[in-house]
């Protein structure tokens, strides 16, 4: 049987910076990424933004959102409490690594497809 919630890249350490709006991780490997509240909160890997079975969903409005909260999930992931009370996504260890190593190409994605759907990141 394999394990389900492996994970190839381990965190050494989560900073939540509030003032900032922005959590900083540590990777094992010496990686460190910091990671806007308003990009972690679009790129949620919850149902609701990722449309799983359907297209994924752009979210806009979110340039001013703060995260309240970060709690632990088994000791694969955490799930962030963001101030405009989502908190349905599931970020596992890897995918925090995907979005700190591949930030420029998701947000550039992320701004085209506001623009393309005539949105903005403004509340």
């Amino acid at each position: 049987m394999s394990d389900t919630f492996s994970t190839k890249h381990q965190p050494t350490e989560i900073r939540l910076k509030k003032e900032e709006k922005a959590l900083e991780v540590d990777f094992a490997d010496g990686q460190s990424f910091t990671l806007p509240a308003e990009y972690l909160r679009v790129e949620s890997p919850s149902a609701e933004v990722q449309g799983h079975g359907q297209e994924k969903r752009i979210v806009p409005g979110r340039k001013m959102v703060g995260i309240m909260d970060v709690e632990a999930v088994g000791n694969y992931a955490i799930r962030i409490k963001f101030d405009d009370l989502h908190d349905t996504g599931i970020y596992t260890w890897d995918l925090l690594y995907d979005l700190g190593a591949n930030r420029e190409e998701i947000w550039a994605a992320y701004l085209a497809g506001l623009k393309t759907h005539g949105l903005s990141r403004e509340p």
